[in-house]
């Protein structure tokens, strides 16, 4: 019974199901209310498309919404200047944004769905458009306002920033669309990252990341907000072998400092 009230909950976002038009909702392919809002928020003025080439993948099913699965890739799109993931019906909307720089234009991490809803990415190319692709992840729901393990028993504080990473030949995102040579980079870093939605905790949450190669160089950037999951893992491609002595630097918005080094 629990998965036949999910399961309608997500009809309810599909095109054939819904009672809104295509003018209600600006001609969005999932028919979703909140997008004309979205729209605005996230991108003003700026000439937006639906575009295939802005792939998301996740999960039809979030068995955990505070650690829902979802990579992007946007490798068909020439001159990638920005990525930005949000979901429609969550709390707080936006999750990320992402400057590839000298990395590929894609990105994989975990982050928290409070219900069914579309996960979207846009891709804003050089010529100022931005391209949006999405997926539907239905969910049990609730991501968004529990509190994580480690807040729970307290072991945050002891592992705090603590970074973990390692490069891989090799990438399955850029192999599965004919680019060969890639590499992958996986990385850890140890918060709390609390939404400030659960009573008495505070938003604390990682806002920003940046990676680096042994001449100081940046590679990429990342702005990271409340939905990623708790001790988010991300995974980064690149175009080629990159060597090691990486370093992974950032903040989170308390002002505490991250700064390790990868091999």
């Amino acid at each position: 019974m629990m998965r036949r009230r999910h399961a309608l909950s997500l009809l309810a976002l599909l095109p054939w199901r819904g009672v809104a038009h295509a003018d209600d909702t600006g001609g969005d392919p999932f028919r979703s209310l909140q997008w004309p809002d979205l729209k605005r928020e996230f991108f003003g003025s700026a000439p937006v498309v639906f575009d295939e080439r802005v792939q998301v993948r996740a999960p039809a099913f979030a068995e955990d919404p505070m650690n829902v699965p979802v990579s992007v890739a946007a490798l068909g799109l020439p001159d990638i200047e920005s990525i930005v993931v949000f979901v429609d019906r969550n709390p707080i909307r936006k999750v990320l944004e992402y400057q590839p720089l000298a990395a590929l234009a894609s990105v994989g991490l975990r982050f928290k769905l409070e219900q069914a809803s579309p996960v979207r990415a846009a891709a804003r190319t050089k010529d100022g458009v931005w391209h949006v692709g999405g997926t539907l992840v239905d969910s049990s729901g609730g991501g968004c306002t529990v509190a994580g393990a480690t807040r729970k028993d307290g072991s945050w504080s002891q592992t705090l920033g603590q970074v973990s990473g390692k490069l891989f030949p090799g990438s399955p995102i850029a192999q599965a669309q004919g680019s060969s040579g890639a590499s992958r980079l996986r990385v850890r870093v140890m918060h709390p990252m609390d939404t400030g939605l659960v009573g008495g905790i505070p938003a604390f949450y990682v806002n920003r990341l940046s990676v680096r190669d042994a001449a100081g160089r940046e590679l990429l950037r990342l702005a990271t907000f409340e939905p990623v999951s708790e001790n988010p893992v991300f995974s980064f491609d690149f175009p080629g072998r990159v060597a090691g002595g990486l370093r992974l630097v950032g903040t989170d918005n308390n002002g505490n400092r991250i700064d390790s080094r990868i091999e």
